[in-house]
């Protein structure tokens, strides 16, 4: 979404002063805000928590030691389908999570 703080606050229900806050990184919202960001910018949670400007060094620190993301050559997606449509794409997922555990397995 392209636009300014106040229109993110307008659509989300959110200060814009806090939104301000969290843009200069001196912000700490909870999953509540976060999820009302979210829709306002009609962005996955997930998505949007994954997004950061913290270098890997200091993500590690934060995460301690256990930085997890999506393998590579995978990516995460957030759809809207007609069920039958999700019905395969949730047998996708499943198939990709069961592939990606015995990679990981084999790996240890």
């Amino acid at each position: 979404m392209e636009g300014s703080k106040e229109q993110l606050s307008k659509m989300s229900g959110v200060s814009t002063s806090f939104i301000s806050d969290l843009s200069n990184g001196k912000g700490n919202p909870s999953l509540r805000i976060m999820e009302q960001i979210a829709d306002a910018l009609d962005t996955p949670l997930p998505a949007l928590l994954e997004e950061t400007d913290l270098d890997r060094q200091s993500l590690e620190a934060l995460t301690g030691g256990k930085l997890r993301g999506v393998a590579e050559g995978y990516e995460r997606v957030s759809l809207i389908l007609p069920s039958h449509q999700a019905f395969l794409a949730r047998q996708w997922a499943k198939e990709a999570k069961e592939h990606l555990k015995k990679k990981r397995a084999e790996n240890i």
